[in-house]
Parts: C-alpha cells; structure tokens; sequence
C-alpha cells in the first residue's frame, strides 16, 4: 500500500469547471490529505466506479440523478445558488465568501458526524504545533479581531502579534484565514456559534 495515497476520497459533480475548482482549492485547504476529483457529468462519475466518501453535486446533476443519490444520502451534499433547501438534503450555498463556504462545510461535518474525532486536521500532533499564546492569537483571529485588537486583548505590542501570524501562518501552512479558521474549529479552540 501507498503511504501517499489519500486515504478519503471526495467527488464534486458540477458542470460549472469554476465552481468546482473553487470548491476542490477550499476542500484541499481544509484538508489536505483529501484527494478530491472533479466529474464535470454525471456519466463521468458513473464511468469512474469508484467510492467516495461524500459527493458535492450541483443541483441540476442532482435532480436529473436523484434515485443515483437518494440511495446515498447521508454522503451526498447538494451545491446550491443562494438559500435554497432541499427536504432531507444538506445543501451548500457556493453563492457565498470563502469564510462562509468553510464554516458552512464545518457546519455539515458538526451535523453530519457529531463529536467525530476522525479529521485529518485533529490530532495530537497539530495540537503541539503552537504555543499557548499563539492559540490565543488565532482564537482572537477567527472572531474577526485586527492587530491592534489583538494587542490590546492580550497586553502585547502590535510587532508581536504580526510575529505570532506569521508563526501562526508557517505552522499550520495556512495561505488564507479560513485555513487558520479551519483549524481553529477542527481542534476544539472555537465553536462555530463564535465565529
């Protein structure tokens, strides 16, 4: 067996290329040990034989292969434009910033499998990766707190608190606050409610 190989296979079934190149770039981010493959049709997925462990599929997809999906329900996450809901479906909102996108992915994972400690972000190994001053950082961080904010909160200079980011930032490899956000959630420092 491979070592590299991922070992959690994601689909995103969506004929709009952009939107599913959005939405691989997030899910990567998030988790990087997730190999996510792109299906720009439904036959292409049914070509590909393979299991995933979820399946982000555009709405149309869906309703023109909804006896395909209703048989995997509890996988499937249906990609929407605006708040549309789908009885008995999760559904994400693609119409949205990449702060929400996250924290709405973060949402299903909570919904989807309460108290599960099987992330690939949760571990003992990123739980050592910052200090305890650098989790207060990235607490402040992901309640939307600036710099000088920061500063103040915790009785430091503003020179510091940069240092403690881009700590924060080489430590975790983060190229953007939602993967800081991320993180924050997946390790227990910050409940979604917070943010």
């Amino acid at each position: 067996m491979d070592s590299k190989r991922p070992v959690i296979s994601i689909a995103i079934v969506d004929s709009n290329i952009l939107s599913a190149l959005g939405l691989q770039h997030i899910l990567k981010n998030m988790m990087p040990m997730v190999e996510t493959r792109i299906f720009v049709t439904f036959s292409e997925l049914k070509v590909a034989e393979e299991h995933f462990v979820h399946y982000f599929v555009a709405s149309r997809i869906y309703f023109e292969n909804a006896s395909f999906f209703r048989s995997l329900t509890q996988l499937t996450i249906v990609l929407v434009n605006g708040e549309m809901e789908i009885q008995g479906v999760p559904t994400l909102n693609v119409c949205q910033s990449e702060k929400m996108v996250v924290k709405s992915i973060l949402a299903l994972h909570q919904k989807g499998h309460p108290g599960s400690d099987k992330s690939p972000h949760k571990n003992s190994e990123n739980s050592a990766l910052l200090t305890p001053r650098e989790i207060e950082v990235t607490i402040l961080l992901t309640k939307g707190l600036i710099n000088k904010e920061i500063a103040d909160r915790l009785n430091i200079g503003i020179t510091t608190v940069i240092t403690h980011r881009k700590n924060i930032s080489k430590k975790l490899q983060a190229r953007s606050m939602a993967d800081i956000i991320v993180y924050a959630v997946m390790n227990g420092y910050v409940n979604l409610g917070e943010l």
